[in-house]
């Protein structure tokens, strides 16, 4: 349960009782109809429809499909919000009622199921109920509003779309940067923490070249599929053997592709990796494994040239500034009861949040809003069995509707209101 709100707290947030039926359907909507990343453009129109509805500054088509909205009361800090607006290539399997059924042709041209597996409708939905009560309660607070929502968080190209569509030249540079995301904890806490709060993310392609053959006839060939697999093997002595065990580091193989038939040799192998860190030294380090593994295993193996690498994607870290990380803490705990405020150790998930503070040299506060039913959540964690609750980027991963989105859209608000003083 929440605390009783007080002061301005209270009359910002004195309507989010009658907006909650809207936003739920909102939610429900979104979840029903996700968007690939870069794709996202009836999610952005509905954002940009809210917006405006609420009396904000609205363009659209920042970084593509990159919304903003700008409200300007009176003399004051500006605060940006932040929401990220893409889903993900995955099947659902939540069975719910308004569960996703749709299919979208991605950057391949292959058709794929769509599914909002990262809770983004959530972060945007949260974002259309704080700018909404905030712009209904003008009388309380002083300053500009500047809403964010990003497209393709999921390919790490979102953020630095926008801010290469000119988006720090086309809108005043905030004093703080503002988000959140819901995690699989349990339902209507808080989770917080100063400094680095999401790992460094590198995505990488590894094509591994080899010489074809007949199934019968192994001698003929340089066989890339065995290859492949002992370099899959000796990557997984980098974080084992080469790294301290007070050093954080994640390296994981998505894919491994070669071949097509049982009894045919393929003339290369595809291995897609991740990695996770957070430091820029040990980032360095492992990439450095990575690439020296890589060429070694093709040498070994007798490679007809060397294999090909190259960078996916990149997320850098995602860092909250100490000062304002109190600031919103302060906020929260005087909002919030206690226990559903914590601080939280870092995650090995990843984000381009980040790419808006560090760039627009503003400070930056990212937390964490759970999802998950907590008497769930408790059994779950009683029975040890905490392992099968459903995480970020599964089929079976949704948010309960509530309490999380009550808290989310409080938290936004509160957070705001930290900066915005009447």
């Amino acid at each position: 349960m929440n605390a009783e709100p007080t002061g301005a707290s209270r009359t910002a947030l004195a309507d989010l009782e009658n907006l909650l039926p809207e936003l739920e359907a909102i939610y429900t909507d979104l979840h029903a109809h996700p968007e690939l990343s870069m794709q996202e453009t009836r999610t952005a129109g509905i954002a940009a429809d809210r917006l405006r509805a609420a009396g904000f500054e609205t363009t659209a088509g920042v970084g593509k499909t990159g919304v903003v909205g700008l409200l300007r009361n009176g003399e004051g800090p500006t605060v940006m919000l932040r929401a990220d607006m893409d889903a993900l290539p995955v099947l659902e399997a939540t069975g719910l009622p308004y569960a996703s059924t749709v299919t979208a042709t991605d950057r391949e041209g292959k058709t794929t199921p769509v599914m909002h597996a990262c809770g983004h409708d959530m972060h945007v939905t949260w974002l259309i109920g704080a700018t909404n009560l905030l712009a209904r309660a003008r009388c309380v607070w002083r300053g500009t509003l500047l809403a964010v929502f990003q497209p393709a968080e999921e390919t790490a190209e979102g953020a630095q779309a926008m801010i290469d569509d000119g988006l720090f030249e086309r809108f005043p540079r905030p004093d703080v940067v503002l988000g959140q995301h819901v995690m699989s904890s349990p339902a209507g806490e808080i989770g917080w923490r100063a400094g680095v709060v999401t790992s460094a993310a590198d995505s990488l392609q590894i094509r591994l070249f080899g010489r074809g053959a007949h199934g019968s006839m192994p001698e003929a060939s340089i066989d890339p599929v065995v290859m492949a697999a002992a370099t899959v093997l000796r990557l997984q002595t980098i974080v084992s053997r080469e790294l301290a065990a007070a050093e954080a580091a994640v390296v994981t193989i998505g894919a491994l592709k070669a071949g097509t038939k049982e009894n045919v040799i393929p003339d290369e192998a595809i291995i897609k990796l991740n990695v996770r860190t957070f430091d820029e030294a040990v980032r360095k380090r492992v990439l450095a494994a990575i690439e020296r593994i890589v060429n070694a295993e093709a040498a070994a193996s007798g490679a007809v040239r060397p294999p090909e690498i190259t960078p996916l994607d990149r997320y850098s870290l995602v860092r909250n500034d100490d000062e304002a990380t109190r600031r919103v803490v302060a906020a929260f705990r005087g909002h919030f009861a206690a226990g559903q405020v914590h601080e939280t150790k870092p995650t090995s998930a990843s984000e381009d949040f980040g790419c808006f503070g560090s760039q627009w040299h503003a400070p930056a506060v990212f937390w964490f809003v759970g999802g998950i039913d907590a008497g769930l959540y408790a059994k779950a964690t009683e029975a040890g069995r905490i392992g099968e609750i459903p995480t970020n980027h599964n089929p079976r991963f949704a948010p309960v509707i509530q309490p999380t989105l009550r808290t989310g859209v409080e938290a936004m608000v509160i957070a705001a209101q930290a900066w915005l003083s009447a």
